[in-house]
């Protein structure tokens, strides 16, 4: 069953708001090496109460006064899962895009107006 895998949270100032989120919840966060190099985004590592790996997210700089935080819901088949998104009145407002070596993802909202991602990791290499 498809179910939150990802967050995301966009900062107006990177460094405060690291720096909210390390010293509330102590969330550890690092740089991401596989990124392009023209935009800083943060892998956000979190634990439960019992100090077992929690779910993961990023941190990046707000790209537009409108970009929220956002929830990725993993799913088999992202090309599945967006004719089910449209066929039940739900928009694409961003088309499959290619994490490499990670995964594909879109960007979606529902019939309320709430924006979501799906996500779908690229097939593992034995």
């Amino acid at each position: 069953m498809p179910t939150v895998v990802h967050f995301e949270i966009p900062a107006d100032d990177l460094a405060r708001a690291k720096k909210f989120y390390q010293n509330l919840f102590d969330w550890k966060m690092e740089a991401y090496a596989g990124g392009d190099g023209e935009d800083e985004y943060l892998v956000v590592s979190t634990t439960d109460g019992e100090g077992k790996e929690g779910m993961g997210g990023g941190m990046m700089a707000r790209h537009s006064p409108q970009q929220t935080t956002i929830n990725y819901i993993g799913v088999p088949s992202l090309d599945e899962y967006v004719a089910k998104v449209e066929s039940l009145g739900g928009r694409i407002i961003m088309e499959k895009t290619l994490v490499p070596g990670h995964g594909h993802f879109v960007h979606c909202l529902d019939t309320e107006g709430n924006a979501f991602g799906l996500w779908q990791c690229l097939p593992r290499q034995e």
